[in-house]
């Protein structure tokens, strides 16, 4: 059982966001006897990784899973006292392109994906395994993934492979994305492979279960968590730091922003410390939004865990299944599926409702499978998120911000930050970890 280190006259820290790098950043904070208070402005925790249930099962709003080698999240679920509620499954991976689902998880499936001719899945296979034993990244920053896999990997397999990944998930931005960020992503993959067979993992009752410890334990240490309550500027005074509530200052000895950086941009934009020369840094970070289906039905559509989706007539970028990566009996014999795509805020998705987004996506499940049966869905939800997803092009590098901000005693910690490693739930409470080690050495807490 972790015990709190008592301070004599605490300090007050106030944390903006209540996703895993606000509750992780909280966590260590008031472990280490800091007064610590987390404003989320949504109605519940732990960003795209929030709680919600389906027929009664809890499941998290966009689809999750942790690799083996997310030693942050399995450090952290540990110290949680919930470890046990981890597992690990044998994955599979399918892609759909032509009209056709093709199995895409060994040699021999790749040697068997027929749309490449024979040479061009040789050549795929060889520039992915080229990527998967590279050290040295950062040449990669400063070159497109499109140019690299152009050249490379060749023509026909970055048409048939890798350009509709790379559109279904940066959307307008697929040709200026950097190199280091798919480097990354083939490298994480190819790591949580045992014997050439990839396990992933997920928490017996959903990722809320990390969700609803982290949050006992900050209560625990005397801390505050409030919902539904958003913040309206940030500003200093003297050696404190001010949240601008509902027109209310509240004082704390230090403030840390978990949002997206223009998001931030906005809430400091007004003290005499910043210049618009940071300004501009921070809102040259464009972000992408997320639209995610889950449903929960009686038919097992397909029995793959993950679908990449390479065919332009079907109008998303993933199909997957939890309960085909943990079987069924987790989810009472149910199947749980997810659809997701990412894309840009002004996109119809966004001012459409969700009846017709629904009805579009289950037009192309039905196109993707025929025995696909719409009556068999028993219950189903969609969950819009703007800024999901940052962009990371060939001079992101001299974007990412620094923790501290120009604002005394004001932090910024977002995912933006984590390079040349993307968004995730290990890497959002490796941050955490990381500014709360700072503040507290700021603020010379012991």
């Amino acid at each position: 059982m972790e015990q709190r280190i008592e301070q004599e006259n605490p300090k007050k820290v106030a944390i903006i966001g209540g996703g895993f790098a606000g509750l992780s950043a909280a966590y260590f904070l008031g472990k280490g006897g800091v007064e610590v208070t987390v404003y989320e402005r949504e109605n519940n925790l732990g960003g795209l990784a929030g709680g919600f249930s389906l027929l009664g099962m809890p499941l998290e709003k966009a689809y999750h899973f942790f690799y083996k080698t997310d030693r942050h999240l399995l450090g952290f679920a540990e110290e949680l006292g919930i470890k046990d509620k981890a597992a690990f499954y044998t994955s599979s991976v399918s892609t759909y392109f032509g009209g056709k689902l093709y199995p895409f998880m060994s040699a021999k499936d790749l040697l068997s994906f027929t749309p490449l001719p024979l040479v061009d899945r040789i050549r795929f296979g060889a520039t992915a395994l080229y990527l998967q034993f590279l050290k040295d990244w950062k040449p990669l920053s400063r070159i497109t993934a499109y140019e690299w896999l152009l050249k490379w990997a060749g023509p026909r397999v970055t048409t048939v492979i890798w350009e509709p990944l790379l559109r279904g998930k940066f959307n307008k931005y697929y040709k200026e994305i950097a190199m280091s960020w798919l480097w990354r992503r083939i490298q994480i993959r190819a790591v949580s492979k045992e014997k050439g067979v990839e396990k992933l993992g997920y928490f017996h009752g959903g990722f809320v279960a990390i969700v609803d410890a982290t949050v006992e334990k900050i209560n625990g240490f005397g801390g505050t968590i409030i919902t539904k309550q958003g913040i309206n500027r940030i500003e200093s005074d003297k050696n404190s730091a001010v949240l601008i509530v509902n027109g209310e200052r509240r004082k704390y000895d230090a403030v840390i922003a978990t949002v997206p950086s223009p998001a931030f941009a906005r809430l400091v934009q007004d003290n005499a410390g910043i210049t618009e020369e940071y300004l501009a840094k921070l809102r040259s970070i464009d972000y992408l939004g997320a639209v995610i289906m889950v449903f929960v039905t009686n038919q097992e559509i397909s029995p793959y865990f993950w679908h990449n989706i390479n065919d332009p007539e079907i109008p998303f970028l993933v199909l997957l299944s939890t309960s085909a990566l943990t079987g069924t009996q987790a989810f009472n014999g149910k199947h749980i599926y997810y659809i997701g795509a990412y894309v840009p805020a002004e996109h119809r998705y966004f001012s459409e409702s969700e009846v017709d987004i629904m009805d579009e996506w289950k037009a192309g499940l039905k196109k993707m499978f025929a025995h696909f049966d719409e009556s068999k869905i028993l219950e189903e939800k969609i969950f819009r998120f703007k800024d999901a997803q940052h962009i990371v092009g060939t001079d992101y590098i001299d974007k990412i911000p620094a923790y501290e901000s120009p604002v005394k005693n004001v932090y910024l910690s977002n995912f933006s930050q984590i390079f040349p490693d993307d968004r995730g739930t290990n890497y959002a409470i490796e941050e955490g970890k990381k500014i709360a080690e700072l503040v507290r050495k700021n603020l010379s807490v012991a």
